[in-house]
């Protein structure tokens, strides 16, 4: 049985409500429910969380999957919070035992000393911001994509840990332009991609491509 740890960082907080978030969150759940050879843990950022049990939860998963918004091209607080908390509680107790340098050559080997060696996972976004705006010459992102760019402090915190990135999704106009079953769907062809190739592959070709 492969173990999945969802975590959803959908905050609400002002005019957001978390709704974006929460669906995308549900429909993971249901996905690795449905499916066998799945065990699920899930936590929701907007609830009370014992910091002790979410680092048990990253220990016992072999899979982690982040769903958040990005609010100011960054993790939302409540998000960033969760992430400083468990971190913290999980220093030498499973999720990183140092920094991974020595006394004996302190400028090398920085970032290796995590804890989730073997343990991967998967992140996926939600943004005002259409994905032109990562893509076209002379937009607000320089042609860096969410990974490259926002995202790139988060990919290397994982890395700290030891864990290895499965190819995420970035969902892009949620704001004002928003197509939640089309969204959704990409997102289900997205998931059958990575965690069950085999039916990914029976589902029919369409335009000479399948979007994912």
């Amino acid at each position: 049985m492969k173990k999945i740890f969802v975590i959803n960082g959908g905050q609400a907080f002002g005019h957001s409500g978390g709704r974006f978030n929460r669906s995308v969150t549900d429909a993971t759940i249901n996905f690795f429910t449905t499916h066998p050879g799945f065990e699920v843990r899930s936590t929701d950022i907007n609830t009370n969380y014992d910091a002790k049990q979410e680092v048990e939860n990253y220990k016992w998963a072999d899979v982690i999957i982040y769903h958040t918004p990005v609010w100011w091209f960054q993790l939302p607080h409540g998000m960033k919070k969760y992430i400083d908390v468990v971190f913290t509680e999980g220093h030498d107790n499973g999720i990183y035992h140092s920094d991974g340098r020595s006394s004996a050559n302190p400028a090398i080997n920085y970032g290796t000393g995590g804890s989730l060696h073997g343990k991967q996972y998967m992140l996926t976004t939600s943004w005002n911001a259409p994905k032109e705006a990562f893509t076209l010459p002379g937009e607000f992102f320089n042609e860096k994509s969410v990974d490259e760019g926002p995202m790139f402090g988060f990919h290397r915190m994982n890395a700290f840990t030891g864990m290895k990135p499965l190819e995420g999704m970035h969902f892009h106009d949620v704001e004002k332009n928003a197509d939640i079953v089309k969204d959704l769907k990409r997102y289900d062809d997205h998931l059958n991609k990575i965690f069950n190739p085999k039916e990914h592959q029976k589902e029919p070709v369409l335009n000479g491509s399948i979007n994912s």
